[in-house]
């Protein structure tokens, strides 16, 4: 006789927690029920947490038996069982209001970042086999941290484009993109624009922008913008400048610990208002931007030039090198 399976996500249903639709799919391929755990009797639950910030479960009316955690938001090294990791098999009748597929193609990453736990959790890059596509999935998320770092890239490429659906690319490291990367980019049917990051200030990219930008038009990129490490605002504002030179559109992310100890500051999230906006970032310098009433953020720009004059660097957001926990990796640059 078949067990009953509870599942949560503890994290919400804001998108398809690819560990739990494997689980699924595995226990009903031996004969077991699978529900989202509520009301019941279970033999075993399992509960996916990947945010450390996401509240933790409290519990319900139901009867859980065997609690089995995983995630990054219970434990970094945390591993599904062998013989689901290998699985090929997907449900996601468990997600029906996403009509996608998610896919890995890559697990790991060649960086080593200090605010990311992507090398830590995964090691370095290496090629993982595609799964099941969602039957009534109308395009692709690809979860790649580093789509090109993966040796095998020309594979995923050519798989992508057998798919004949749209693509969204994840991860792209703009540090190693070449001129035949960028011309299999434009090969594929994208769903949304390319995802690159900047996260490092003391890298300057503009070199490199301004190469790719010769093969990938300025419109189809979206740049993350990491703030509140280790980056002083002139730096945070030099990248958001050079972006807009560009014509790239920035997407602001400030940065949250592992352990969740650290908030965004009041400038870090006027800054992320004012560059996540495209009206607000293509009409107005961030220095005119007024996020609220009688309040301009020439008032950061000023604080910075006073304490340049007096000897010192301002940094609106400082701290200790952690990992990322809301983004595990912005496309590690």
């Amino acid at each position: 006789m078949g067990k009953n399976i509870g599942i949560i996500d503890v994290d919400g249903h804001n998108f398809p927690n690819y560990a739990l639709m494997k689980i699924a799919a595995y226990h009903k391929s031996k004969g077991d029920t699978v529900g989202w755990a509520d009301i019941g009797n279970y033999d075993r639950t399992y509960l996916s947490k990947i945010f450390t910030f996401s509240p933790d479960f409290s519990g319900g009316l139901g009867k859980y038996g065997e609690l089995i955690k995983g995630g990054t938001g219970y434990d970094i090294a945390s591993k599904l069982p062998i013989e689901i990791e290998n699985s090929k098999l997907m449900d996601y009748s468990l997600y029906p209001q996403h009509q996608y597929s998610v896919q890995f193609l890559s697990r790991g990453c060649i960086r080593k970042c200090p605010f990311c736990l992507v090398r830590e959790k995964e090691g370095y890059i290496k090629p993982y086999e595609p799964v099941e596509l969602n039957p009534k999935g109308k395009w692709i998320e690809v979860l790649d941290n580093n789509f090109f770092a993966n040796p095998e890239w020309k594979s995923s490429i050519d798989y992508l484009i057998g798919t004949k659906q749209k693509i969204n690319l994840h991860g792209v490291d703009v540090r190693i993109m070449n001129e035949e990367q960028a011309y299999w980019l434009n090969k594929l049917k994208l769903k949304r624009n390319i995802h690159i990051a900047w996260d490092l200030p003391e890298l300057d990219l503009t070199e490199k922008l301004k190469e790719i930008t010769k093969y990938i038009p300025a419109y189809k990129i979206r740049c993350y913008v990491l703030v509140g490490f280790n980056s002083s605002i002139e730096q945070d504002i030099y990248r958001l400048r050079k972006l807009k030179e560009f014509g790239i559109a920035p997407f602001v992310q400030p940065y949250r610990d592992f352990k969740n100890e650290r908030k965004p500051s009041q400038y870090e999230k006027d800054l992320a208002r004012w560059a996540n906006k495209m009206w607000t970032f293509k009409s107005c310098d961030f220095s005119e931007f007024q996020p609220r009433k009688g309040f301009r953020c020439s008032h950061y720009l000023n604080g910075f030039e006073k304490a340049k004059a007096g000897g010192a660097i301002l940094n609106y957001g400082q701290v200790s090198s952690k990992h990322q926990s809301e983004n595990e990796c912005s496309t590690c640059s």
